[in-house]
């Protein structure tokens, strides 16, 4: 019975947050360890379905580094990177899209119609809902690595409209119908102000925002962007957390209202960050 009774309060303390957030679009970053760890990807999936479920309009953009270098290692397409970012040519494209746009994509659309609601895979082509443009970095060429200069949200909308969670795969196009790999997280933050979503969650594989590295205890639960720029200043934000933070940021300059950077590798981080007071990652705000 007292199992039972804590349960119910867990329920009890969630309402509030079901109640202000019934409605709103949450777009969602899936990658990292969560989308490679099985056990996690199923608590993710869970998460979504319940965030549909309760009435979130939840939109999922996720990434596949990782499964795209094992492809191209298994088929023997030698990698090789431009400031740190992998040079993108016409076979690396092939099977970027290959495994993004057909193997991710479909399998995380597949898992969450599996929990009895309606999802669908696109790839950033279709409906040509990411319009990209060739990209460099610091002067250098990249191939067929593409920066999103529009978002089409039509195709979105009436997925969104007709009750379906739309998975989006970073591929987008020009005008030529050229296709272009584009960084996940720069997607999911052109989709998420395209949209005008509420609320945008990158899953990472980090903690979230720390005033010790060494400290997962040290988290900071809420920050606004003005505090992110200075601890980016005083070195508490540093090295590859760099990056993470100012997608965060993007993403408030795109007009989104919320931004979070939760470990995508704790089981049910989504549940725990939205609907309880505590949190399990860091909030950023305007």
């Amino acid at each position: 019975m007292r199992e039972s009774i804590e349960k119910a309060k867990i329920l009890i303390e969630a309402l509030p947050y079901i109640k202000e957030f019934s409605g709103i679009t949450v777009v969602i970053k899936y990658g990292g360890s969560a989308l490679m760890n099985e056990e996690v990807k199923k608590s993710v999936i869970k998460d979504i379905v319940l965030m549909k479920l309760v009435g979130f309009k939840p939109v999922v953009v996720h990434g596949g580094g990782p499964e795209i270098s094992d492809a191209l290692k298994r088929l023997g397409v030698e990698s090789r990177f431009v400031n740190g970012l992998r040079y993108t040519d016409g076979n690396v494209m092939e099977v970027a899209e290959m495994v993004l746009s057909g193997k991710i994509n479909k399998e995380i659309a597949t898992a969450l119609s599996m929990q009895g609601i309606l999802a669908t895979g696109i790839s950033g082509k279709d409906g040509r809902t990411l319009k990209a443009r060739r990209m460099t970095a610091n002067g250098e060429d990249l191939g067929f690595v593409g920066e999103i200069c529009e978002v089409d949200t039509t195709l979105l909308r009436t997925l969104i409209d007709n009750d379906f969670v739309p998975v989006v795969s970073p591929v987008g196009m020009d005008e030529s119908g050229q296709s272009y790999n584009i960084n996940a997280d720069y997607a999911a933050v052109a989709v998420a102000g395209a949209l005008k979503a509420e609320k945008l969650v990158f899953l990472t594989d980090v903690e979230g925002i720390m005033r010790d590295k060494a400290d997962a205890s040290s988290v900071f639960s809420r920050v606004t962007v003005a505090e992110i720029r200075q601890m980016i200043q005083n070195g508490i934000i540093s090295g590859g957390m760099i990056p993470k933070v100012e997608g965060c940021i993007r993403g408030i300059e795109a007009g989104v209202s919320h931004v979070h950077i939760l470990d995508g590798r704790v089981e049910h981080c989504l549940i725990l960050e939205i609907f309880t007071k505590e949190g399990v990652g860091t909030l950023i705000v305007a």
